[in-house]
């Protein structure tokens, strides 16, 4: 282990890439399809070649700026390792591109789950293994870098709590013993400590939905999704499952780990992680979002039905869990539809506005979790301000309370959580514009910006008016996106502060 913690941080990772290859392999041959099996194990081989090519080239290499190395270093994953992805699947697939290829790849890798391919017809069953196990991969090197990475530098939402700016470190116990720590070591070590959680989670959860009657493949790629947020599925979501109502159930308690890192990460992130789960903000804010939003939903469909549906209590019960799932599925990122989501539009008659599904997945999940957006952390920073801000209307000279912690939230946590929110505009805006200029219409532009940046790709067939069809895209617009989704993962704080001087000091 520590020969493995001193190669570069990106070798690690093409290891790992090259020998994930094995397993679609295997069921390819478990599957007697040969042809896919082939491509992989021979891909395998090709990049694990390649991995110890580039291993023995930068063999004792140094960088003087660890901060910048790292930083640097994660953008090349999200962007050069859905490369390597792309070609075993390109070959497997057959009558495609490599540019459709690489879209695919990185849209897993980044745990957004767009796809440009007919689930049900042109992927094969170890394709769409592939699909999910990149995405599960994607997911487990965010909660990684997430401790190991954005914490010690104030970056990923953890410069709400911050007593240094974002990108520079803090002040912090936790902050002083990670820039003492080699960071090598310090990547291994958390690690070996987050990887059996992750596998022991995902493996539970693929238990469980076998247990329900799920098949085990799907189920696997299902348990990957859900952990990882990337809502990748063979079977077009949880709409076809077998598992039924059990199923949705068992994977909306698995939701819980996109909401708080609290639920597996304990322990290590210092002092800011001995919070209650029933106390901690970010559960907080998503408990109230769901339940706000769930209610509004139902409510609209209810008087909405008046006198004019006779619909029974088991249907309006059946409606009320389907939009309870499908509202926390997208605040998580993940994007899974409940089978009933469509019940209240059955009995009611009115169509679900898509914008709540929009503005969900801009607010995504927790802070070091799989999930994207802007982070719920920053959300709550903001109430409180706002809330602060109200209560000096009525009492100007008034002293907030909550002690340094919740002070430091309501000044410093909401100016760095507005400065994001306004970045994550901004691209937002970018990003359509360069759609358009495409040739995408507005509309279609608007949701495939907010899908890409938020990391979740089924917005695409849900929010808009009409399902918009990733494959009808110009090659130009899939590269916009598959940079959006790169920027949505890595976050844009991340990539300003590559721009900080104090990064590229020796």
């Amino acid at each position: 282990m520590d020969r493995l913690s001193k190669l570069p941080l990106f070798v690690v990772l093409m290891a790992i890439a090259s020998f994930s290859m094995l397993l679609p392999a295997v069921h390819g041959a478990m599957m007697e399809d040969f042809i896919t099996m082939r491509v992989f194990f021979y891909g395998m081989i090709l990049f694990g070649f390649l991995t110890l090519l580039v291993g023995l080239a930068t063999a004792g290499y140094a960088p003087r700026s660890v901060a910048r190395s790292q930083l640097l270093t994660l953008f090349a994953a999200f962007s050069i390792l859905p490369l390597m992805f792309a070609v075993p699947f390109a070959e497997a697939v057959g009558n495609t591109t490599y540019l459709n290829a690489w879209f695919e790849m990185i849209s897993s890798f980044t745990t957004t789950g767009a796809t440009l391919y007919d689930t049900n017809g042109r992927l094969t069953p170890s394709l769409h293994l592939w699909r999910a196990t990149v995405g599960w991969m994607g997911g487990f090197l965010v909660w990684v870098t997430a401790v190991a990475v954005f914490a010690p530098m104030n970056l990923g939402g953890f410069e709400v709590r911050a007593t240094g700016g974002a990108g520079r470190g803090s002040s912090t116990e936790f902050s002083q013993i990670s820039r003492i720590a080699d960071p090598s070591e310090r990547l291994m070590r958390y690690s070996l400590k987050l990887l059996p959680i992750y596998v022991g989670l995902t493996a539970t959860l693929w238990l469980g939905l076998v247990i329900f009657g799920e098949f085990s493949y799907v189920a696997l790629c299902h348990a990957m999704s859900i952990m990882s947020s990337s809502g990748i599925s063979p079977i077009d979501g949880v709409y076809y499952a077998a598992s039924g109502w059990l199923g949705e159930a068992l994977m909306f308690i698995f939701f819980i780990f996109a909401l708080s890192r609290l639920t597996f990460s304990r322990g290590l992130l210092g002092d800011a992680d001995r919070t209650d789960l029933r106390r901690d903000p970010e559960f907080q804010v998503a408990f109230f979002l769901v339940a706000g939003t769930t209610f509004l939903l139902t409510m609209r469909h209810y008087f909405g039905a008046v006198g004019e549906s006779n619909t029974s209590t088991l249907e309006g019960l059946q409606a009320l869990w389907g939009t309870i799932f499908t509202v926390t599925s997208f605040l998580t990122t993940t994007g899974f539809e409940s089978r009933y989501w469509e019940g209240a539009t059955d009995w009611s008659g009115l169509q679900t506005p898509g914008l709540f599904l929009v503005g969900l997945a801009l607010i995504g999940g927790g802070v070091a979790t799989t999930a994207g957006g802007v982070k719920l952390l920053r959300v709550y920073a903001l109430f409180r301000h706002g809330e602060r801000e109200m209560a000096r209307l009525v009492h100007p000279s008034s002293i907030g309370g909550g002690g340094r912690e919740a002070r430091l939230i309501r000044r410093q946590g909401a100016f760095i959580s507005w400065i994001f929110f306004m970045l994550f505009a901004i691209s937002i805006a970018v990003v359509m514009a360069l759609m358009s200029l495409t040739g995408v219409q507005f509309e279609t532009s608007m949701v495939l910006a907010v899908a890409s940046l938020s990391t979740t790709g089924p917005l695409a067939t849900v929010a808009a008016e009409t399902p918009i069809a990733y494959s009808g895209l110009p090659d130009a617009a899939k590269g916009i996106l598959a940079a959006a989704m790169v920027l949505g993962r890595l976050e844009t704080l991340a990539i300003i502060a590559l721009f900080n001087p104090e990064i590229w000091r020796n």
